[in-house]
C-alpha cells in the first residue's frame, strides 16, 4: 500500500488521503479546504490524479472539511461508490446541496455588490452538482466489512465525533491502516463516547486540540451566563455555529437551561440555519447514537423558533435584544451569521459567542482574537460587541482525550502519521506521543507520499 496526503497537513481543512494498493486507488475523506486564501485556492486547483480513475471514496463524516469536495470530484469524472455509515449519507444529502447554495448565493452576492476581484465572481460548485453526487452515496452499517476495490478490505467504527462519523480501516491482507477522522470526546453532551480500536499497522490520527485541554468546566454554566448578562444588557447573543452538531449541542443547552431556570422561558431563541433544522431531525432519526432520551431529543428539537425564509432572517437584524441568534456557519465564513454578526457586531450590549475552534484564516478567528475591524461583504465593521468563547462544547478530543483513545490500543502502529491540525498542535501532539508510548510519528507535508511496507 501507499498512502498520499492530499490535505488535512499543516492545517484543519481539506482532509483527503489517497490510498493505493496494487492497481486500486481509494479516496479516504473528500474535504475543501477552508481558512486562509492559499488554503482556499488549492480547491480550484488540479488533483495530482484523474478523478475517474479513483475506485472509490470513503467517508469518515460528513462535516464539509471532510466531504465538501465530493461534488468537484464528480463533475471531473468521478463516478465510483463512496461509502459513508448510513447517518453521514443522511448528513450529506442534507450539507452538501447547502454547501453549493451557498456558494451560488455568495457569488450572486459578490457580483451584484461588485466587491469580488472576479468578473463575474463564480461559485466553486452549484447545489446542482451536488445534488448529482449524491447519488454516488452508498451507506454501510457501521462495523461489517466489505471490499471498496480489489485487494483492499474495508469497515466503519463509530467515532463519537457528530451523527454517523466513524474511524475508517483499510486492510490488505498482510497490513492494515487506520484513520481516525476527527475524534469525539468520551463526555460529550449529546453523542455516545468513540469506540475504542485495537490498533493497526498505520495510524494517521487527528490533532485538532493536540497542544489543549478542553477546560474543566460546565459549558451550560457559561452559556448562561453569557446569555444572562447580555440580556441584562438588552442585548443579542448571536452565535456562529456549525449547523450540524455544534448547533444540536447548543439547542439542547438552552433547553436544560429554561427548563433549569437558569435564562428566561420566554426569552427568544432563533434557529437560522434551515440546514441545521434538517440536520436536527436527521439527528433524531438516528437517535441510538445520542445519549439522550427521546423526551430530550424532542425538546431539543423544539426549543427555538426556525427561521426559514431570507426574508426572516433579513428581519431578525432590525430586531432589539435580548433575544439569541444560532446560525451556520461556525467559523463565520459564510452563511446568514455573517450577515447577522455584520448587523449586530457594532453594538456593544450585544455578543458575538463562538463555540468552537476557530481555524486560522477564517472571520471567527479574527474576531476571536481581538480585530477591530473585520472586513465583511466589501466593508470594514467595527467589531464593538463583547466577544465570547464557548471552547467545552467542542466535539472534538483534547490532547489528553487522544492520548487516552491511543493508550487503549492493543498493539503499536509501525508508524503514526499526524494530521488535521495547525503546525503546533500537530507537533505537540507528535511530541506527546513520542514522549508518552513511544511510537515512531511523522508529519506528513502536503502532496506527500508514503509507502505502507
Amino acid at each position: 500500500m501507499n498512502i498520499q496526503f492530499l490535505g488535512a497537513t499543516d492545517t484543519v481543512t481539506g482532509s483527503k488521503y489517497l490510498v493505493r494498493h496494487g492497481d486500486a486507488s481509494v479516496l479516504v475523506d473528500c474535504g475543501l479546504f477552508q481558512g486562509y486564501k492559499p488554503l482556499r485556492l488549492r480547491n480550484w486547483s488540479s488533483l495530482p490524479f484523474a478523478a475517474a480513475d479513483i475506485d472509490a471514496v470513503i467517508l469518515t463524516h460528513a462535516h464539509i472539511d471532510h466531504s465538501g469536495y465530493l461534488p468537484l470530484l464528480a463533475r471531473q469524472g468521478f463516478a465510483g461508490k463512496v461509502f459513508c455509515t448510513p447517518g453521514t449519507a443522511d448528513l450529506c444529502r442534507v450539507l452538501l446541496p447547502d454547501a453549493g447554495h451557498l456558494q451560488e448565493e455568495e457569488a450572486e452576492y459578490a457580483n451584484r455588490h461588485g466587491f469580488s476581484k472576479h468578473a463575474p465572481a463564480l461559485p466553486l460548485y452549484t447545489r446542482e452538482d451536488a445534488m448529482r453526487c449524491l447519488k454516488l452515496l452508498h451507506p454501510i452499517p457501521a462495523g461489517k466489512h466489505w471490499q471498496p476495490a480489489p485487494g483492499l478490505t474495508a469497515s466503519l467504527t463509530h467515532s463519537g465525533h457528530m451523527v454517523g462519523s466513524s474511524f475508517v480501516q483499510l486492510e490488505d491482507g498482510s497490513r492494515s491502516i487506520l484513520f481516525s477522522g476527527d475524534i469525539g470526546r468520551p463526555n460529550d453532551l449529546l453523542l455516545r463516547p468513540p469506540s475504542q480500536m485495537d490498533g493497526a499497522d498505520y495510524l494517521v490520527v487527528e490533532s485538532t486540540y493536540g497542544d489543549r485541554l478542553h477546560k474543566d468546566s460546565d459549558p451550560m454554566l457559561a452559556l448562561g451566563q453569557v446569555i444572562n448578562r447580555t440580556a441584562a444588557r438588552g442585548g443579542v447573543v448571536v452565535i456562529p455555529a456549525f449547523a450540524v452538531g455544534r448547533a444540536q449541542s447548543l439547542l439542547h443547552c438552552v433547553e436544560v437551561l429554561k427548563t433549569q431556570g437558569v435564562i428566561e422561558r420566554t426569552l427568544p431563541v432563533y434557529l437560522n440555519s434551515p440546514m441545521a433544522a434538517k440536520a436536527t431531525q436527521v439527528y433524531l432519526k438516528h437517535k441510538a447514537e445520542l445519549r439522550l432520551t427521546s423526551a430530550e431529543c424532542e425538546a431539543m428539537a423544539h426549543t427555538a423558533h426556525i427561521v426559514e425564509s431570507p426574508e426572516e432572517s433579513r428581519l431578525l437584524n432590525a430586531k432589539h435584544g435580548p433575544m439569541v441568534i444560532i446560525a451556520a456557519s461556525g467559523m463565520a465564513t459564510g452563511g446568514r451569521v455573517v450577515h447577522h454578526i455584520k448587523a449586530f457586531a457594532p453594538d456593544k450590549r450585544n455578543t458575538i459567542l463562538f463555540a468552537g475552534f476557530q481555524a486560522g484564516g477564517t472571520r471567527g478567528a479574527l474576531i476571536v482574537g481581538g480585530e477591530p475591524m473585520v472586513r465583511i461583504h466589501g466593508q470594514e465593521v467595527p467589531m464593538r460587541a463583547e466577544v465570547a468563547m464557548l471552547d467545552d462544547l467542542s466535539a472534538h478530543s483534547d490532547a489528553a482525550e487522544i492520548m487516552g483513545w491511543l493508550r487503549g490500543f492493543k498493539s503499536a502502529p509501525k508508524q503514526t502519521f499526524i494530521t488535521h491540525g495547525e503546525p503546533a498542535a500537530a507537533d505537540a501532539m507528535r511530541q506527546r506521543i513520542e514522549r508518552e508510548l513511544h511510537w515512531p510519528c511523522h508529519l506528513p507535508y502536503y502532496l506527500e507520499s508514503a509507502a505502507l511496507s
